[in-house]
């Protein structure tokens, strides 16, 4: 009888008594409104969802009939006989309209996927009486044996009776260690899993022979959700069907189509992936543990983190990540893991970072250069910035950005690159700890041999791609064997290989390079495109920027002429952001496709493919104009009178007087932030809600009223389909690692970056939480001991940004500039005479025809020689304006700094992670202690083993000797048969 029996039409009347008591009454809540079946005793361990089609007349009789639900009898359920719970509608004496072939070849192959489920020994029950109109839904549950089987097919680490206790600090760490705990009790969440542990159970891989070793007390919570979903997921992939009824029809169409669809079922197999890909189902899912907030609400996992992790309000708290990782798998947990490490590591890099910002701000007055910049006294006239429209100007004019220089352009600069690269080295060092001690505590040692099992699963579309090849091949053998006559005496023989050919004619054929070349030439062809066309579009925003100097130069307002620079510079900025995540987006779907079109062959790949193309076109997107503005800019230009035009037309742009690093901390600042604001948090929280919205107005135009749906609660299936797919956490990666870059690579050009970011991340790891959380269907766990190809990503953009700080500080900064005038060319030992010292001199009649100023005198003045930053000859020399000897000085100086630097900061990233080990040492005796126990453990059992078995056969033995008295004397012992005196041999007896 079923508990938890859905109500029918006749149960529903439409008077207001019999509704109250429906409402009052709530038959659902036994099997808590879907994570049950419906006797309430079997939990869901997983959700197939499909679409059917049926007459919506028989939308309410669907649940009239009773069906028995026993689990012997779920098991024994075959294709042909119905799913529990599916109802067939009953003749209301219409006939059902016809439904298309491809229909009906989907509800076949459903049907004998599900019955190969059931001979698997999982449990179903189907649900097509939902509030969502033409979605069927199919519960799925593991019983306790097929956990077990699968479990130790898993090789799953599952926690023993065996406790021990784990080694604990001592001395003056011990005291440390709980100062610190007090001192951070109140930023600690209120999780069970967070406390500190002082005890551990050993853990081992799950086998049916040693289930002794188990504290097996309570079945039902020995193998969490978690735990049960990733175990059905597997037996999901595993599954096939491969021999489907097809539904025939008239014409020769349908011919054709039945005949490939046969040919293809002959070869191919279609697991839960290959099934989803065709349509036959339309979503496969676990379940979240209940709701998460509302009146009534009874406690649960997913309760607990919104409340502890997923609410903004709990942002200064730690992350509950043991209890992310039980809830959503090791692979999750150890993202956000290394979020956290990330964020906590970004506190010092931008304590450091506002130290030498606050160090700029107080010394801008002190600076020498900008002073005399600012210095009107100088009277320093600088030659026209663009030709003809552009007239000469002072240099005093851009004293506010010489000024604005000094903040990022300083000594402290220098220190704080070498400073973020040992940063980079700690960060990367101090992740492999952690990552090290989570393995430690969440079993996950020893894990690579398992790992690849797992994940070897073949995708859908390469068993397509392969069964295509084999069908190919199948063909032109035909047709060899239609023209070669056959010999009478081999027909027998042929048709045995040919039989035994077909059998598995997949698993003979594989992908070769020659089957992916025209995916690899189109990959390669595409990402030279996109990467040409990211260049194209930076081209595009350089002549902007000429063109927009020159048309503002021609405005009648001082103002706006004065502030040509920093309007150009912000509204390009803008223009270059916009089209970075247009382009972002863009990308995003090309790489995909790309890696598709290549079909790998398991998903390890397919990600690995994917995120190596999603990273090369996005880092070249994102970074292409801050490298324009960091070593391209103002380095070919030319001089007065030479310069060098783009399409004959557009002159080059010049770097500010005080250098082009003010400009770059522009580029940098805004670009980075907008992304952040806009790409990482907007787009976000914006385009889930949106889809979401669109989703149910879809669902409740398509799902006519009805009174029973009015007072029916939703079941907990019917809300996680309406939720958002999980689609990797390739994208939280991504935008983690571009911001990474922007942290790293031009950190000598704003020192304030990893303050925004480390405020970006505090609301980046809230914002994720409650995605997973509240947006997301839940994702099936994946166990994983690392972050994968994005560690050697990290590593590879730390490297980099040596070598680019490096280069930035030599040839973008002044700082070599200053020096080599410092220490060569200075007569009083300061800098005094510096910013005449970079300026060389151009007389205005040597301006080609058609390029001079046309209004020279809008100074007020005739300009007889103009300056411009440049080492060059004056033109009184012998060989005037060719390029002096100060410039090949200063050259040496900056490649001499980039190779000390560069050499210098690696070798001391390299010492840091050579010092630090990468295994914390209480980590590995707490492994060596868990085999020296574990060994005991094995050695204890079979000394057990042995005495057991030895009693036994000492037991065996006296069964088989025959008993001693005065009757067979022979059985009797030497001492008891001998003779003796009466009073020895009652001493015997006694």
């Amino acid at each position: 009888m079923e508990i938890c029996a859905h109500r029918t039409w006749a149960q529903l009347c439409l008077s207001p008594i019999h509704l109250l008591n429906s409402l009052s009454v709530d038959p659902d809540a036994e099997c808590k409104y879907g994570l049950y079946f419906r006797d309430g005793r079997r939990k869901v361990d997983y959700i197939l969802v499909y679409h059917h089609k049926r007459s919506s007349g028989s939308r309410t009789l669907v649940r009239r009939v009773q069906h028995s639900d026993t689990t012997s009898g779920a098991r024994s359920v075959k294709q042909d006989h119905p799913l529990p719970g599916k109802g067939a509608p009953l003749d209301t004496g219409s006939a059902e309209p016809p439904m298309d072939y491809h229909e009906d070849d989907k509800r076949f192959r459903r049907e004998e996927y599900e019955g190969n489920l059931l001979e698997a020994g999982l449990e179903l029950e189907r649900d097509e009486d939902t509030k969502i109109h033409g979605v069927g839904f199919v519960k799925i549950h593991a019983p306790w044996n097929v956990l077990c089987r699968e479990a130790e097919f898993l090789k799953l680490k599952m926690p023993t009776k065996k406790m021990y206790h784990i080694n604990e600090t001592r001395g003056l760490l011990k005291k440390i260690n709980s100062v610190l705990q007090k001192l951070t009790d109140p930023i600690q969440p209120k999780v069970a899993e967070h406390r500190p542990q002082t005890m551990k159970r050993l853990s081992y891989p799950f086998s049916r022979e040693k289930q002794h070793l188990f504290d097996l007390s309570d079945k039902d919570s020995f193998f969490d959700s978690k735990t049960r979903s990733t175990i059905v997921y597997e037996i999901l992939k595993r599954t096939t069907c491969t021999k489907a009824k097809y539904s025939m029809g008239q014409g020769e169409g349908r011919k054709k189509d039945s005949a490939l669809l046969s040919k293809r079922r002959k070869c191919g197999k279609y697991g839960i992936t290959s099934l989803l890909a065709n349509g036959v189902y339309a979503a496969a899912y676990p379940l979240h543990d209940g709701d998460y907030e509302g009146e009534n609400v009874e406690f649960n996992d997913r309760k607990l983190l919104y409340e502890e992790w997923a609410c903004y309000g709990v942002f200064y708290k730690y992350q509950p990540i043991d209890l992310v990782r039980k809830y959503f798998g090791e692979k999750i947990g150890l993202y956000f893991a290394w979020l956290g490490v990330y964020t906590q590591m970004l506190i010092p890099a931008s304590i450091v970072g506002i130290i030498v910002f606050l160090y700029g701000c107080a010394t801008v007055d002190e600076n020498i250069p900008s002073m005399e910049m600012c210095d009107q006294r100088q009277n320093i006239t600088m030659c026209p910035l663009c030709d003809k429209t552009c007239s000469y100007w002072k240099m005093s004019s851009a004293c506010a950005t010489a000024r604005a220089s000094h903040l990022f352009d300083n000594p402290a600069t220098v220190f704080f690159s070498v400073f973020m690269a040992l940063w980079a080295a700690t960060f990367m060092e101090h992740w492999k700890r952690k990552q090290m001690r989570l393995n430690y505590r969440w079993d996950l040692t020893g894990f690579e041999e398992e790992e690849e099992a797992v994940k070897d699963h073949p995708r859908a579309e390469y068993e397509a791609r392969v069964l295509e090849k084999s069908l190919k091949k199948e063909s032109k053998n035909k047709e060899k064997r239609r023209h070669i006559p056959e010999e009478s005496t081999n027909k027998w023989k042929q048709r045995v290989k040919t039989a035994m050919a077909g059998v598995k004619l997949t698993d003979k054929v594989k992908l070769t390079w020659r089957d992916r070349f025209p995916a690899y030439l189109t990959n390669l062809v595409s990402i030279i495109f996109m990467i040409a066309v990211t260049f194209a579009i930076v081209l595009g925003v350089i002549i902007y920027r000429i063109s927009m100097a020159a048309a503002l130069a021609m405005n009648s307002s001082p103002s706006v002429r004065s502030n040509i620079r920093v309007t150009v510079t912000a509204t390009a900025v803008i223009i270059n952001l916009v089209v970075i995540i247009l382009l972002d987006e863009v990308y995003g779907c090309i790489a995909r496709w790309l890696t598709k079109i290549e079909v790998p062959k398991t998903e390890k790949s397919f990600e690995e493919r994917l995120i190596f193309k999603a990273f090369l076109l996005k880092f070249v997107n994102s970074y292409t104009p801050i490298f324009y503005v960091a070593f391209f800019k103002g380095r070919f230009v030319g001089r007065p009178g030479d310069y060098v035009y783009i399409f004959r037309s557009f002159r080059m742009e010049e770097c500010a007087p005080g250098g082009c690093l003010m400009e770059l901390c522009i580029q940098l600042s805004i670009i980075m932030l907008g992304k952040q604001l806009i790409q990482n948090n907007l787009f976000e929280i914006g385009i889930p809600k949106m889809k979401k919205l669109i989703r149910y107005l879809k669902l409740k135009r398509q799902s006519p009223p009805d009174h029973e749906e009015c007072v029916k609660r939703k079941q907990r299936y019917e809300v996680d389909y309406n939720l958002e797919p999980f689609a990797g956490l390739t994208p939280e990666y991504m935008e983690m690692i571009i911001q990474f870059g922007f942290v790293t690579l031009f950190v000598a050009s704003f020192p304030l970056a990893p303050l925004f970011a480390l405020l970006n991340n505090i609301i980046e790891i809230r914002l994720d939480a409650k995605k997973f959380v509240t947006e997301l269907r839940r994702p099936v766990a994946v166990r994983a001991k690392d972050i994968g190809i994005w560690y050697n990503i990290l590593r590879g953009i730390g490297k980099l940004a040596v070598i680019i700080n490096a280069f930035v500080i030599s040839f973008t900064s002044d700082f070599i500039p200053r020096l080599v005038y410092l220490y060569m060319y200075s007569k009083n030992g300061t800098m005094h005479g510096f910013v005449n010292h970079t300026l060389s001199s151009f007389n205005v009649s040597d301006f080609q025809n058609g390029t001079a100023p046309n209004d020279p005198l809008d100074l007020g003045y005739e300009v007889q020689i103009c300056r411009y930053k440049d080492y060059r000859e004056p033109p009184w020399s012998e060989n005037k304006y060719d390029i002096s000897k100060d410039f090949w000085a200063v050259l040496a100086a900056r490649l001499a700094f980039v190779i000390v630097f560069q050499n210098l900061v690696m070798f001391m990233s390299d010492f840091v992670d050579w010092v630090i080990p990468d295994i914390p040492k209480d980590i590995s005796q707490q492994i060596h202690k868990e085999k020296v126990l574990m060994v005991e453990l094995f050695m204890r059992e079979e000394q057990d083993k042995q005495q057991l078995l030895e009693t036994w056969m000492e037991k065996e033995r006296q069964k088989d000797e025959p008993p001693c008295n005065h009757h067979n004397p022979k059985a009797c012992p030497d001492s008891l048969s001998s003779p003796a005196p009466s009073h020895s041999y009652h001493g015997g007896v006694l």
